[in-house]
């Protein structure tokens, strides 16, 4: 088993549920998240709400699933993110799980 964690802007919820759906993965979780990301280091014209720090709702996923659907979610999720015009981009990561019952 794997579990993978997914992370993304709010608006991406009905497209990652439809990407686990079509990896075959039936069973997951997920919770709304608020992502910060620092931009102190940006250039004033790059950063049009000039604050340091912005929040983003987010939703963060994670579910076990079966080794063998690892390398397919992952290539639906680089599909996915190759077809977005903005810079929001799904998020995704695999652990080993080395039991579970």
């Amino acid at each position: 088993m794997k579990l993978l964690i997914i992370t993304a802007i709010a608006e991406f919820e009905k497209d990652i549920k439809k990407l686990l759906k079509n990896a075959e993965v039936a069973t997951f979780s997920y919770r709304n998240v608020m992502s910060y990301k620092d931009v102190s280091e940006e250039f004033i014209e790059t950063n049009w709400f000039a604050s340091e720090m912005n929040e983003t709702e987010s939703l963060l996923f994670y579910a076990l699933v079966p080794k063998e659907k690892v390398d397919f979610f992952f290539q639906l999720v680089a599909d996915f993110n190759a077809q977005q015009p903005t810079k929001a981009k799904v998020q995704v990561a695999v652990l080993n799980i080395e039991k579970t019952n």
